[in-house]
């Protein structure tokens, strides 16, 4: 066993992080929560995982679950296609594999929504398998030990930190080697402003020895974050309101939303227009409710409510009236859930 590895494991011993899907006896558990922990932080997943495992506490219940459902107990966790991707996996898990998950590192990459990184996070913690990984924390670790020069979101970049991850695994101590950078990374080795003086292997640190910690890792400049303005319709008739249902595929796949769409100027007069061109829907009247501003990962948005009167729209499935008391059991994103809260 390499030194690195071997400090990092005494650290990890007396330190580790205690969360509710560690050392849990079911693989499904891990599962679960390296998809969530996918892009959020754990303090938010903590109790998103707790609901989910007391509604879903097995593959077989996920599985039998219907999109609502699913999306319901997500809302507010963001980057829906995980759950959806979540959601498919279960069913393919109880179809091919008898409801257990496949402990083959090649069954478990053809399932949606587990790439690299989740195969060896699985495959460490939940299986206790030599594999290695690599999220966020654990690159940033790796680059500022190693002193990796390249961009770490660059194909060679990826590739030398990879090779690292695999090189300096301890056999028979994956899952513990893996969470102990995780957990280091994220209590220690911090973005900004890293607790050096404390970190465990700071001896073998080279960007810490070259005083370039704060440089490391590497990443790409960030492409500028574009800005749409958009237009959204409250309309209410005899106590329901009117839902749009997003396609399942896509950003906010399969929620619910108030009728909207983009405009290029002037959102109270524009409306109309979009809600016809977009959904075949007539309405009348712009009294203005607020305006909501919210910041996906790719672009910000300002949406721009108003309250409407309905004249006629055409039959369509995507769209239904839904009664005000109802609108908490229609999942919706963050901005739309906002708008919901204007009614109250």
């Amino acid at each position: 066993m390499s030194t690195f590895a071997r400090r990092l494991l005494a650290w990890y011993r007396r330190n580790a992080r205690t969360f509710p899907w560690r050392g849990h006896p079911d693989s499904y558990a891990v599962w679960v929560s390296e998809i969530m922990l996918q892009q959020t932080r754990v303090e938010t997943v903590i109790p998103y995982f707790n609901r989910w495992m007391v509604r879903f506490p097995t593959i077989k219940r996920l599985s039998e679950a219907s999109e609502r459902d699913i999306l319901n107990l997500w809302e507010g966790l963001g980057y829906y296609s995980r759950v959806r991707n979540l959601h498919k996996a279960a069913k393919i898990v109880i179809e091919k594999y008898d409801g257990q998950l496949p402990r083959d590192l090649d069954a478990l990459r053809q399932l949606p929504g587990i790439g690299r990184y989740t195969v060896g996070a699985i495959a460490s913690m939940a299986f206790g398998m030599g594999a290695p990984t690599l999220d966020g924390n654990i690159r940033r670790v790796l680059a500022r030990v190693f002193d990796i020069s390249a961009p770490a979101d660059s194909s060679s970049g990826e590739k030398a930190l990879w090779d690292l991850a695999a090189e300096y695994l301890p056999k028979g101590k994956a899952g513990d080697y893996n969470q102990a950078l995780m957990d280091l990374g994220a209590t220690i080795c911090l973005p900004k402003n890293p607790h050096c003086p404390i970190c465990p292997v700071i001896e073998l640190c080279e960007a810490r020895a070259k005083g370039i910690q704060d440089q490391r890792p590497v990443l790409k400049p960030a492409k500028k974050i574009p800005h749409y303005v958009l237009a959204a319709a409250v309309i209410v008739k005899r106590g329901r309101v009117l839902l749009a249902k997003r396609p399942s595929k896509g950003l906010l796949g399969g929620l619910w939303e108030f009728p909207n769409g983009k405009v290029d100027s002037d959102p109270a007069k524009r409306l109309s227009n979009v809600l016809r061109a977009d959904y075949q829907l007539k309405v009348r009247g712009n009294d203005a409710l607020g305006v909501i501003h919210h910041a996906y990962s790719h672009f910000k948005v300002s949406v721009h409510v108003f309250q409407c009167e309905f004249v006629s729209m055409p039959k369509n499935q995507n769209l239904d009236w839904v009664k005000l008391g109802d609108l908490k059991n229609f999942p919706m994103g963050k901005v739309d859930r906002q708008i919901d809260q204007l009614l109250h």
